[in-house]
Formats: C-alpha cells, sequence, structure tokens
C-alpha cells in the first residue's frame, strides 16, 4: 500500500510540475511581490528604522521570506480548485490510484515552486548586501524551518481549495497570510509598537518564526523562539491536515 501510494503520488507530482514549469510566470509573480517589497523598505524606509548594529536587509529578509511562501500557497488553491472545478478527481476516482495522493501531489507541487521562489528571493536580497556567517547547520535549520512553515501553510491552502466557491475564494485565503508579517517583530522591533499591537506581535507565530530565521543567520543564541516556532508550525500542520483529510473525503463521497 505504501509503494502505491509513493508511486501514485510521485505520477501526480510529475503531472502537476509539468503545470507549472509550463507557466514560470506563477513564479515569478509570486517572487516578485516580496522581492518589490523588500526593495521599497531598504530603500525607502529602512534608513529611518533603527535595527541596531544588524543591516536593515539582514533584519527583514525572514520575513520577506514567509511573505514569499504566503504569496505562492495561494497558487495550491487555485491550483486545486480548478482541478475540482474541471472534473479531474471523478476521473482519478475512476482509477486505481491511492486517494491521498492527488493531495500529496499538489503538496509537493507546492513545495518545490516555493523553494524555487525562496532562492529567487534570496538571491535579490544578497545582490541588495544581505551577509551571513552561518554555517551549514544553521542554513539547514533555516531550510528546514521554512520547508515546514510551507508544509503547513500548503495543507491549510488544500482546504480553501476543495471547499471555495469561485477562483477569487480559493485565493483570498493567502491575503491575512502575507499581512501577519506586518504585525510581528519582521520589519521593525516589537518595541516600538503601542501595547496592544506590540502585545498581539509578541505572541503571533511570525514573529517567532522571524527571530529563530533571523538569529541562525545572525550567529546568536535562538532561545525559545526555534521551539515556539516549530510548536506553532507542528501544530498548524497537524490541524490543516485534519481538516483537509475532512474536506477531502467530503468532496469526494
Amino acid at each position: 500500500m505504501g509503494t502505491h501510494l509513493f508511486a501514485d503520488t510521485a505520477v501526480l507530482t510529475g503531472r502537476t510540475l509539468r503545470h507549472v514549469t509550463r507557466s514560470l510566470d506563477t513564479i515569478i509573480t509570486t517572487a516578485i511581490t516580496p522581492i518589490a517589497i523588500m526593495l521599497m523598505f531598504v530603500y525607502v524606509f529602512g534608513g529611518a528604522i533603527d535595527t541596531g548594529a544588524v543591516s536593515y536587509v539582514n533584519y527583514m529578509l525572514p520575513g520577506i521570506l514567509l511573505i514569499t511562501i504566503a504569496s505562492g500557497i495561494a497558487y495550491t488553491a487555485v491550483r486545486l480548485f480548478f482541478d475540482m472545478q474541471g472534473g479531474i478527481f471523478e476521473r482519478f476516482q475512476s482509477m486505481p490510484i491511492a486517494r491521498a495522493g492527488v493531495l500529496w501531489a499538489h503538496v509537493l507541487t507546492s513545495l518545490v515552486a516555493n523553494l524555487i521562489s525562496l532562492v529567487l528571493v534570496t538571491l535579490v536580497a544578497l545582490l541588495m548586501g544581505f551577509r551571513t556567517g552561518a554555517g551549514v547547520l544553521a542554513w539547514l535549520a533555516v531550510a528546514g524551518l521554512l520547508i515546514l512553515v510551507t508544509l503547513a501553510l500548503t495543507w491549510l491552502a488544500i482546504i480553501p481549495g476543495l471547499t471555495a466557491k469561485s477562483v477569487d475564494g480559493a485565493g483570498a485565503f493567502s491575503y491575512p497570510l502575507i499581512f501577519l508579517p506586518f504585525v510581528s517583530s519582521a520589519f521593525v522591533p516589537t518595541a516600538s509598537m503601542p501595547g496592544p499591537v506590540r502585545a498581539f506581535a509578541d505572541h503571533q507565530p511570525v514573529t517567532s518564526i522571524v527571530n529563530a530565521i533571523r538569529n541562525l543567520f545572525t550567529q546568536q543564541p535562538v532561545g525559545n523562539d526555534i521551539w515556539i516556532a516549530l510548536a506553532w508550525c507542528v501544530g498548524l500542520l497537524l490541524v490543516a491536515y485534519v481538516l483537509a483529510g475532512f474536506a477531502y473525503r467530503r468532496k469526494i463521497s
């Protein structure tokens, strides 16, 4: 059964990846928005924001990486929505295909597409002056955390992809996720925020994730941030996975 699932998932992932490679503007568009935000904040607002000894591009890159992921997963929901509307799922149900493989194909495609976008954004950041003395282990930790965030948000995107009534509804859920980094430590230290806003910023998941990635890049102790970030990501992943599976079973039953 496990081999059957892996083989079917590999075939279906190849199908969805071909759709992405035939429409590279999707990945480019996903990367353009965070790159534009990064350019604006670094060259327009960066000089007015005190981030201490850390250059502003170094300070805000972790938040930009999260915005990149949030932008990319909207396309996962849209691709899934079009598959549902096009009757692809009904045709799959008439074939001896592992049911879970259909969703996992979209998840793995999202992971690959988002990793490409993250690399593009990081390369632009390097051209803008981003520098880090982080070693291989620190880079692997950053990559692992970003992959975990991508998986959690992608499974979250599966839910509107299955349940939305329109393509706009399928993609619109990502807007709050793109906005969330702006009310966190991603762009300014939370100490500069008014009391209630600071309380929200300090305790929402983006802040712990951003702080953990930033400390890994700057070779600072990650403290509790890494554990809080992992707890948020794993918790969201499990909840989204269960809800997505429930929505899928209802849709195909």
